[in-house]
């Protein structure tokens, strides 16, 4: 399962981000530290479930009349505070947990209610711009600290003359997800000397730096978009490369509300329909969260998480059937599973992602929108529904 972490300086609305996407029971509080241990639960990203091409919804417990949601793991962790890289606030503890994720999300007090370490101030007295770099200058220095304090055992395996560099780096990387070919990709576009003795501060610093940003790519959260002041969202994106204006109150409120059946939503619509008996206070609180959807197409919740996985990720979503006529399993549970493959997977990538047993004895698959063999060099595209022949079924 893909793991999504939820970054930031303290009280900037993670643990309300992680309530909302998981609907788990955690602390949610008005001052720095709210999270201690890291809360970990199942989110989902949204996509188009296949079943929108027949003429009856699957019906399975993860689709709602054809939105599909696809599982993901949600990691809430303690804030950052400038100089946890160090060990300050609960730094250390902070990036040991983020090592495991494969997106960050960094989440942005865009009202610029709260200081460089969390205390709150007057909306609108901190500049929200300074903390968009923040996570990735702290995770790059803890990074660069990890290369410095393994790189004498470098030195020391350089002087073997089956020495690689690149079979170094992913040893002392591997805790940090690095695989071979990101270590591959990295040396290829850094300039450094052929010798690991050679190598300064600076050559180590852009190493980490380069694995940081292919291992761990960020998404700029606007969080509490509802209340920044004017032209704070515009800055943000200014200064971000992907950014994704939200409220995590409003979202939180929408699933309490959507859960009561006063209102009609599902996560990542553009808007919900009141079904219930509200009061005047309610139904404005309502209209004020759908001002703001209005504003930005939804309360960006879903869509940081959707932005993450299908688009800084790039990943798609496939569907692995036994039946390739009902697009069934064995138990004639039509569509009943999702699989999150890097964009270029083949249905061999599939075969592995359902069990390795399955991958080892695969032998060919059949596209079930089209009901013919394919190759297995094809590329999978999103929704696509496979049938995987193995001698492992």
């Amino acid at each position: 399962m893909l793991s999504i972490a939820l970054a930031g300086k303290p009280n900037a609305g993670k643990s309300t981000f992680y309530k909302a996407a998981t609907m788990a029971d955690v602390d949610v509080g008005n001052y720095p530290f709210t999270t201690i241990d890291a809360n970990r639960g199942v989110s989902h990203v949204r996509t188009d479930c296949p079943c929108l091409d027949r003429e009856e919804r699957c019906g399975d417990d993860n689709c709602r009349d054809g939105k599909r949601y696809v599982p993901v793991e949600l990691i809430d962790v303690a804030g950052l505070v400038p100089g946890a890289h160090e060990g300050r606030g609960l730094g250390n503890q902070f990036l040991d947990e983020l090592s495991t994720a494969d997106v960050i999300l960094n989440v942005v007090d865009a009202s610029g209610g709260t200081d460089a370490e969390g205390e709150p101030v007057e909306v609108g007295e901190h500049d929200p711009v300074e903390d968009v770099h923040f996570v990735e200058e702290e995770m790059d220095l803890w990074l660069a600290s990890i290369v410095e304090r393994n790189w004498e055992s470098i030195e020391r395996q350089s002087r073997s003359p089956d020495f690689k560099l690149d079979e170094s780096l992913v040893d002392m990387l591997a805790g940090v997800g690095a695989s071979e070919l990101d270590v591959a990709r990295t040396l290829r576009d850094l300039e450094y000397p052929e010798d690991p003795i050679a190598w300064t501060d600076e050559h180590r610093e852009a190493l980490a730096t380069e694995i940081r940003q292919r291992t761990k790519p960020l998404v700029v959260v606007a969080n509490k978009a509802d209340i920044a002041p004017e032209g704070n969202i515009e800055a943000l994106q200014e200064a971000a490369d992907v950014v994704v204006p939200a409220t995590a109150d409003g979202e939180l409120a929408l699933r309490n509300a959507a859960q009561a059946g006063v209102i009609d939503y599902d996560p990542g619509d553009p808007d919900f329909d009141i079904v219930g008996d509200v009061s005047d206070q309610q139904r404005e609180g309502l209209n004020r969260i759908r001002g703001v959807m209005d504003d930005w197409g939804g309360t960006g919740v879903q869509g940081a998480l959707d932005t993450a996985v299908y688009d800084l990720l790039d990943h798609l979503t496939a569907y692995p059937v036994q039946n390739e006529t009902h697009w069934t399993d064995g138990q004639e549970n039509v569509l009943p599973d999702a699989f999150l493959l890097r964009q270029g997977a083949t249905p061999k990538d599939l075969a592995y992602a359902v069990h390795s047993d399955i991958g080892d004895g695969y032998i060919h698959a059949v596209d079930a929108r089209e009901n013919r063999r394919i190759s297995d060099e094809t590329e999978l595209e999103e929704g696509a529904v496979i049938k995987i022949v193995s001698d492992a079924n």
